[in-house]
């Protein structure tokens, strides 16, 4: 027979209840819905922790039925609670947000936050507990080095994701009754989480960086091709913490998504706060590099981060404006490629770039929104897209793609031609290729089998690289001397 338990168990929110802070988490609501917040941010905290909490918390609402629990911990609460346990949330977090969390999860006997003028962590967090509690013995769940003096008052400990060394210093001053511990704290789980945040598959995309040099018949020359492979360090790196600070903005509608709930972020396996020290590392990193680029490409790089930001904040909400711009971005990789060897792209080359890749973008538009037209959901989050768009986007991204290969085949009877080829009439070879891969990521798009970005897709897929493959030695062909 178990054991009755009539302690008090106070837990803490962030980094243990749930794997995220609600704090880190309202601020970049805040400012996702508005940037200007960000010059507000400080005169806020100016007046103290406590008021800056209450001023995000009063503008900002979160749906606290999607963020990331420790369901570990979750599921020895409920046991405590079976035994007689009283059970209190208490937290640095504003007292609204700590309501509505301990609302959501139905087990807390009381629920204790920060006011509009009380910061409830540390030694005013252990007042509290001393107030609710009286000189009775109580049992505290936490996950810092500021809980240490609330477990010397403690009579057991609950650790939640402890390094080694707090681990210590708790058992140093009480009783450790119980570990929970993701794997994080460990070298290993944390590259392999950063790294995951990072996205290196994505860094497939910035091959395009190669495009014109190989164009360019260029080959031969090592200096120009560590350039380009410079350039192509540079690009991953700005790429990579573009994405971090997407996934940071859309926390929210990524845990909602399939697959996107799986990030690093959003399920609670990297901590917020990491994400935000790795992003601008990562961008300084980027920049640092690309100063040992001609400055052209430098600029390059600028206008894509730049762009990049924009298109997160406010473009990627407006329909069809958000594909246009994918498509500018992709294009934008080529002339870096270029800039970074100072060569100027021909009008055909991006021509052809942006509406191959409108079609590409219309295809992940299209794919994420017939998945959850199959899952009956009407209208994609954050996105200006309805169910029934389903079959003009098909339309438009069909056209774009089909219009890329005519530019194509344009390029081929153009008078450009024969300054870089001695033999142009095998190009023509290469149009009906290019036409079965936009119709065949076409097809399979609207057959449910496109997963992911299609770009990605596209060169990981063993047929499109043996295509890629065949149209890359009709190129070499063309460049040869047939004549007897």
């Amino acid at each position: 027979m178990n054991r009755k338990n009539n302690n008090t168990l106070f837990v803490d929110l962030d980094g243990t209840l749930i794997f995220s802070d609600l704090l880190v988490e309202s601020a970049l609501e805040l400012i996702k819905r508005n940037l200007l917040y960000i010059f507000l941010l400080p005169f806020w905290l100016l007046r103290g922790r406590a008021w800056f909490k209450h001023q995000i918390a009063q503008r900002v609402s979160l749906r606290v039925d999607l963020l990331p629990y420790n369901k570990a911990l979750l599921l020895h609460l409920k046991e405590q609670k079976a035994l007689g346990s009283k059970l209190v949330l208490i937290s640095a977090s504003n007292q609204q947000l700590v309501e509505q969390v301990a609302a959501h999860t139905a087990l807390f006997d009381e629920a204790i936050g920060s006011s509009a003028t009380l910061n409830c962590s540390g030694r005013n967090k252990l007042a509290l507990i001393n107030r609710v509690n009286g000189e009775h013995s109580f049992d505290y769940a936490g996950n810092a080095n500021v809980d240490l003096q609330i477990w010397t008052a403690a009579d057991n400990a609950i650790l939640v994701n402890a390094n080694s060394r707090l681990t210590r210093k708790a058992k140093a001053v009480t009783k450790v009754t119980a570990t929970f511990d993701n794997g994080f704290n460990s070298l290993g789980g944390k590259l392999d989480r950063c790294l995951k945040a990072m996205r290196p598959h994505q860094w497939l995309k910035n091959i395009l960086l190669f495009l014109p040099l190989i164009l360019s018949h260029q080959l031969d020359s090592p200096t120009l091709i560590i350039q380009v492979l410079t350039g192509f360090v540079c690009f991953s790196l700005c790429a990579s913490s573009v994405y971090l600070l997407n996934d940071l903005l859309d926390l929210s509608a990524d845990r909602q998504h399939r697959s996107k709930c799986n990030r690093p972020l959003a399920s609670g396996d990297m901590p917020i706060h990491l994400g935000l020290i790795l992003s601008p590392a990562l961008l300084i990193l980027a920049f640092a590099i690309a100063t040992q680029l001609p400055v052209e490409f430098f600029f390059v790089l600028a206008l894509y981060y730049f762009l990049t930001c924009f298109y997160s904040f406010v473009l990627k909400k407006i329909e069809l404006v958000d594909v246009i711009t994918l498509a500018t971005l992709y294009t934008l990789r080529i002339i870096a490629g270029a800039a970074a060897v100072s060569i100027i792209p021909s009008f055909w080359l991006l021509a052809f770039s942006m509406f191959l890749f409108m079609s590409l973008a219309m295809v992940k538009r299209y794919a994420e929104l017939s998945h959850l037209n199959s899952s009956g959901i009407t209208h994609s989050e954050g996105r200006g897209y309805l169910s029934k768009d389903l079959d003009i986007l098909a339309v438009f991204g069909c056209t774009s793609g089909l219009l890329s290969v005519m530019v194509f085949a344009l390029y081929i009877n153009s008078d450009d031609i024969v300054l870089l080829y001695i033999t142009p009439e095998i190009l023509w070879f290469i149009c009906p290729l290019l036409l079965y891969l936009v119709s065949r990521i076409w097809l399979l798009a609207a057959r449910n089998q496109i997963e992911e970005d299609p770009v990605v897709f596209a060169l990981q897929d063993g047929i499109s690289q043996a295509v890629t493959l065949v149209c890359g030695i009709l190129l070499w062909m063309a460049n040869l001397n047939w004549q007897i």
